[in-house]
């Protein structure tokens, strides 16, 4: 039994007396005719381990003959001709070990045979209108008919509730895949390190982290690559990457690759003329510090957006008033949160699948402890904006650390540990790739 049908298998011995139905990712528009490259939605994929569209998973443990079945689009050899292979009926049912596989085009037909076998539907709204709205339409119908034949379900229930708590929790083949994920990752922001030059513009580091992605086998950047610099550098999410790098100016690269559905996740601030100045180097620490800080707390027991978090809060505001641009204690700061003005954000998320990954962080208790198995990203940063109450010096810089980090039961495992982020270590990855002559693309 491979990894899919061990999920699929846990799943249905969660769900009970109901039936799931799960849908692909429809496939999107850039504009007029032109597709999107297609990407699998991560829960179909993940039950599946099939990323072609037009598919419908459904599982049935009730049911007499069919408990897992897969509707897909048939093979056509003109259609392939212009779109690519099709796994089709037979291939699908190969490629997934489902019980039966049938053309998408029966689904409509098929579906009472499914849905009259249990009390209730796992179904989750809002991945693909159209079967959105049939779903509705059989559950209206049933709610009329099943008072005298017994059969359907009475409700809909949210499969995330049962499939985003596994997936949460990584299985040593999921570490195996985040590690290569993470690694590929951590090779282009080493080659950012090492190729970026004064006078270049924010797009070409971005080039050159992408080329090293696909290079490696990345199917693609998990997210649009941010490269920011200058007076973009306060724009958490800048992923326009357009303009010229300032001489003099940090570069703040948020990068990760995306191989076989998982997902790397790495940031890392550097400057462009290769050395840090005085202040960029003190702001650089802090972070640094509270980085260092809150990893040393990513371990069983502790909660993430609790004890990790609120601890590297605190590194990073001792820290400002350290050099000045907050006053006061720090506790009162925590408490009246003024220092969000220069933190903005908490200290990260879950990581697997999807860069923001799944899985609930509070349950009735309030935040919930990290366990063995979780990922987590560990980014504290700090965002000083150009305004005339802010200290000269510090006005319009900003710094991100941001690793990958597996929680064990023992220490907690940086997946991104090859990526440099000591400022020294960046300045002698810097210096390395410019005392060579090598090109990037040999």
């Amino acid at each position: 039994m491979d990894q899919f049908q061990r999920r699929r298998e846990q799943f249905v011995t969660r769900m009970g007396d109901a039936v799931a139905i799960f849908p692909s990712a429809p496939e999107l528009v850039r504009s007029n005719d032109t597709g999107i490259s297609y990407r699998q939605n991560s829960d179909f994929y993940y039950l599946t381990g099939f990323d072609e569209p037009q598919s419908v998973l459904i599982l049935a443990p009730g049911h007499p003959e069919v408990r897992s079945a897969l509707f897909v689009r048939e093979a056509d050899k003109d259609k392939e001709r212009w779109s690519g292979r099709r796994a089709g009926v037979e291939g699908a049912k190969a490629r997934t070990g489902v019980d039966a596989t049938y053309p998408i085009s029966e689904l409509a037909d098929r579906l009472n045979g499914f849905l009259d076998t249990a009390a209730q539907l796992y179904y989750p709204f809002g991945v693909d209108c159209e079967l959105d709205e049939r779903m509705l339409q059989r559950m209206r119908t049933y709610r009329t008919t099943r008072a005298r034949s017994g059969a359907g379900p009475v409700g809909v229930l949210d499969p995330a509730t049962i499939l985003h708590e596994m997936r949460l929790f990584k299985s040593a083949a999921d570490v195996a895949g985040m590690r290569r994920a993470v690694e590929i990752s951590g090779e282009g922001h080493l080659a950012a390190m090492r190729y970026a030059r004064p006078g270049m513009h924010e797009y070409e580091v971005e080039a050159i982290v992408e080329y090293v992605f696909a290079r490696n086998g990345a199917q693609s950047p998990a997210y649009p690559t941010i490269v920011t610099s200058g007076k973009n550098l306060s724009i958490i999410h800048y992923d326009t990457n357009r303009d010229p790098i300032p001489n003099g100016s940090l570069v703040l690269v948020d990068a990760g690759a995306e191989v076989d559905y998982y997902c790397g996740d790495i940031t890392r601030t550097w400057p462009i003329s290769g050395k840090f100045s005085a202040e960029q180097r003190e702001l650089y620490e802090i972070v640094l510090a509270a980085n260092v800080k809150a990893i040393e707390l990513c371990l069983p027991g502790r909660t993430f957006n609790q004890d990790v978090s609120d601890a590297a809060q605190r590194v990073l505001v001792e820290g400002l008033i350290g050099v000045g641009l907050l006053a006061g204690s720090a506790d009162q700061h925590l408490e009246q949160e003024t220092h969000k003005r220069f933190t903005i954000h908490r200290i990260g998320h879950w990581l697997g699948a999807d860069t923001h990954d799944v899985g609930s962080y509070r349950d009735a208790k309030g935040w919930r402890p990290l366990e063995p198995g979780m990922v987590v990203t560990i980014e504290p940063g700090l965002y000083i904006p150009d305004e005339a109450d802010v200290p000269e010096r510090f006005r319009g810089l900003s710094v991100r650390i941001e690793d990958d980090v597996l929680i064990t039961a023992g220490d907690p495992d940086v997946l991104s540990a090859s990526v440099p982020k000591s400022s020294h270590a960046i300045e002698e990855e810097i210096a390395r790739g410019r005392a060579t002559s090598q090109a990037l693309i040999a």
